[in-house]
């Protein structure tokens, strides 16, 4: 687990805690440096201050999504505005806590994003997974749960790891409404804290991918209930 906070009365009594709790954690106060760490890899969890010293910490978790990492991240931020959070969760961030915050929410939030992590890690393939797309099915879109991939006419999407989780759960059930809590029960965790415009943000993202993409899929939201993927007419 990564903390990375420049204020060390916060980051003190956060690994202090941490660490009773079993969690082997380091501690960081920049944001390059927090960077550089994370692409060594082994990290389980980020938790990430916004007001950093050398980069902000919304360019931080950008950039390791980008560089791949998938596992969670939970920001930490002194800024209390609305838009400040969207735009958070909007380059991948997982959860986000104002502060001042209770160390024992956190500690749920972490755990919480830690046993999601556990389960994608247990349902990956063990075996190589095959270069080649799942068997091709109408419309355009292919979604390939064991490797993790999905195709628009044979070009691979660039989606991030919930991006990716929520298509596939939609795909499986092609047509089928799936509620808002379906989706945050199964695509975040069920134990999850954090407001359902987690969920919006993603579709909105998805949404575009494919749109841009010329898939002849799209996602549709039912008034009052949840989500459906459905086929369009090329």
């Amino acid at each position: 687990m990564l903390i990375v906070e420049d204020d060390d009365g916060i980051a003190l009594p956060l690994v202090r805690t941490l660490g009773r709790e079993g969690y082997a954690v380091e501690r960081v106060a920049e944001g390059l440096p927090a960077i550089e760490r994370v692409a060594a890899g082994g990290v389980q969890l980020i938790i990430l201050d916004l007001g950093l010293p050398d980069v902000d910490g919304l360019e931080v978790c950008h950039r390791v999504r980008a560089d791949g990492y998938d596992d969670g991240i939970i920001i930490l931020t002194a800024r209390g505005e609305e838009l400040d959070r969207v735009v958070g969760l909007d380059v991948g961030a997982d959860d986000y806590l104002a502060k001042p915050f209770a160390l024992s929410e956190l500690l749920a939030r972490a755990r919480a994003l830690l046993r999601r992590s556990a389960r994608m890690a247990a349902a990956r393939p063990t075996a190589a997974p095959t270069q080649e797309p799942a068997p091709e099915r109408p419309p355009s879109l292919r979604v390939d749960p064991r490797s993790r991939r999905a195709w628009v006419d044979g070009e691979e999407l660039a989606l991030s790891s919930k991006e990716f989780d929520l298509l596939a759960l939609l795909d499986s059930e092609r047509g089928a409404v799936l509620t808002r809590e379906t989706l945050m029960d199964r695509v975040w965790d069920e134990n999850w804290y954090g407001s359902t415009k987690t969920l919006d943000v993603t579709v909105g993202r998805l949404r575009q991918k494919l749109e841009s993409s010329g898939a002849q899929a799209r996602v549709v939201a039912v008034r009052g209930v949840g989500f459906r993927l459905e086929d369009v007419d090329a």
